[in-house]
C-alpha cells in the first residue's frame, strides 16, 4: 500500500471529513452532531479533526468535541475508516496528540445481528490497536411522554442544596460500593477525593442550572441521596443518581429517578437521555420499572 499521510484539518479544506463513505450500521459517539466546523456555524474545531489519506483519498477520520470553552476535548465523537482500513484508522489514533473517552453507540442487541457485530468490532478492535481500552458497555435510555410519567413513591423528601461542601460530602457517601464503572476507575486512580472531583466537574460543567440539584430525605430526617435533573448538550438527561452506602437496600434509587423524571418534565422536557452500566443490574432494573425504554447500547473506551 502507499504511505499514509496523517494530519488535522483545516477551515479551508473541512469538506474532505465528508469524503468518507462508510455504512450506517453503528453510530458515533456519545455527542453525536452533524459534522460541522464552528467556522460554518458547526461544533468541531478543524485542529482537533484528523485524517488518515491515501494517495489524496480520506480512508480514516476522527473527530473529538468539546464545549466552546473547553480547552481541550470531551469527546472522540466521531471514529469511522474504509473497509479494510483499520490500521490506518488506528495509526491515526496513535499520531493525533488529542485524549479522550470514546463512546461508540450501536443498536439495542447488536450482538444478534452479524453485519452490526462485525460494524462493532472492527471499531473497538481498531481504537484498541490504536491505544484505547474498553472500560465498560453501558445501556441509554430515552424516556417520552409516551412512555407514561411514573407515580412518586412518596417516601422521600426533596430539598436543594446550594453548599458545594455539603454536595461533595454527600457524593463521599455514595461512592462506596458503586457499581458505576466511570466511578471505580477515579477511586483507583486517585481515591475518594477524585471521583468526587471528577463528578462535580461534570455536573457543574453541564449547561443547566446548579439550584436543580436535589438532595433526598427521609421522613424520619436521614439523609438517603442525591439526584441531579440536567441538561448535556444533546438535552435534557437524568444527570446523576446516587444512593448514600449506608442507605442500600431499600430501592431509593427508584424514588430518585422518578423524582428527576418529574423534575425534568415539569421544566419543559419532552424527552429525557439517561445511561446506566450494563453490569448494574440494580439501576437497569430501575431504568424498566421507571418506563425508560433501551434505545441504544454504548460502549466506553478510554
Amino acid at each position: 500500500m502507499t504511505d499514509l499521510v496523517i494530519r488535522a484539518l483545516t477551515e479551508g479544506d473541512a469538506d474532505l471529513f465528508h469524503t468518507l463513505r462508510v455504512p450506517p450500521l453503528v453510530g458515533r459517539g456519545r455527542f453525536g452532531h452533524t459534522y460541522a466546523t464552528v467556522g460554518r456555524g458547526g461544533e468541531y474545531r478543524p485542529e482537533w479533526t484528523w485524517v488518515a489519506l491515501r494517495e489524496g483519498r480520506v480512508v480514516a477520520r476522527a473527530a473529538w468535541w468539546a464545549g466552546p470553552d473547553d480547552p481541550a476535548p470531551k469527546a472522540l465523537d466521531w471514529f469511522d475508516f474504509a473497509e479494510g482500513e483499520a490500521d490506518a484508522a488506528a495509526e491515526l489514533l496513535r499520531t493525533a496528540p488529542l485524549r479522550a473517552e470514546y463512546s461508540l453507540l450501536a443498536p439495542p442487541g447488536w450482538r444478534d445481528r452479524p453485519e452490526e457485530r462485525a460494524a462493532v468490532r472492527a471499531r473497538v478492535d481498531a481504537a484498541v490497536a490504536g491505544g484505547f481500552e474498553p472500560l465498560v458497555e453501558r445501556y441509554r435510555y430515552e424516556w417520552t411522554p409516551e412512555c407514561g410519567l411514573p407515580e412518586r413513591p412518596g417516601r422521600l423528601e426533596f430539598r436543594p442544596e446550594p453548599d458545594d461542601a455539603v454536595i461533595e460530602e454527600v457524593l463521599r457517601r455514595v461512592m462506596p460500593g458503586t457499581l458505576d464503572a466511570h466511578d471505580r476507575r477515579a477511586l483507583a486512580r486517585g481515591g475518594v477525593e477524585a471521583a468526587v472531583r471528577e463528578l462535580m466537574d461534570f455536573l457543574s460543567w453541564c449547561p443547566s442550572p446548579r439550584e436543580w440539584w436535589r438532595l433526598a430525605w427521609t421522613p424520619e430526617g436521614d439523609l438517603a441521596g442525591i439526584q441531579v435533573p440536567a441538561h448535556n448538550p444533546g438535552g435534557p438527561c437524568v444527570g446523576f443518581i446516587g444512593v448514600v452506602a449506608e442507605r442500600r437496600g431499600h430501592g431509593y434509587a427508584y424514588d430518585l429517578l422518578v423524582e428527576c423524571t418529574h423534575d425534568l418534565v415539569a421544566r419543559g422536557a419532552t424527552r429525557i437521555a439517561a445511561a446506566t452500566d450494563q453490569p448494574n443490574l440494580p439501576m437497569a432494573a430501575h431504568f424498566a420499572r421507571a418506563g425508560y425504554p433501551v434505545t441504544q447500547e454504548r460502549i466506553d473506551l478510554v
